[in-house]
């Protein structure tokens, strides 16, 4: 579960987004990828579990734990419920937006601190990756979310 509060916490973009690749200016759908990942952040802190479901497509996999997919948008939902009673403070660092047609690619690293309900402090940090598509209203909605991208590299003595 510590994995799974983590994962919420790279999620919790408000940092302002000013870089794309190679510290390139975003264009304007690099931007709406980005809104879509501070949609998610403002209704989580909201608490409003609706608003966050809503940023995912129905069939999205997320990443609470490193190698471990939850699709199952009851299971998506309870695990966000869950973790909405804690409180965190986020740092990121430069966010990388690559679109490919109407796929799109977010990439940032993130440092989280934060207390749970019991009053423990907390301190995480990884990686974040997640695939968006491009819905037909030309909104993107999350597919694929991995906040524990460096996972792999770590396990590899990288």
């Amino acid at each position: 579960m510590k994995h799974a509060f983590a994962w919420l916490m790279a999620l919790v973009l408000s940092a302002p987004i000013t870089l794309a690749a190679e510290g390139k200016p975003m264009t304007t759908e690099q931007q709406k990828v980005l809104e879509t990942i501070t949609t998610m952040s403002s209704a989580f802190m909201a608490k409003d579990i609706d608003g966050v479901m809503a940023t995912y497509e129905d069939t999205a996999t997320v990443m609470f734990e490193p190698g471990q997919p939850v699709s199952d948008p009851d299971t998506l939902r309870a695990m966000f419920t869950g973790m909405s009673a804690v409180d965190p403070v986020f740092e990121f660092g430069e966010h990388e937006v690559f679109i490919a047609g109407d796929t799109a690619l977010h990439i940032t690293p993130w440092q989280m601190s934060g207390r749970a309900p019991d009053g423990t402090e907390i301190g995480q940090s990884g990686l974040s990756v997640a695939v968006l598509r491009r819905q037909p209203d030309g909104t993107w909605l999350m597919v694929i979310d991995n906040p524990h991208g460096a996972q792999l590299l770590a396990s590899q003595g990288s």
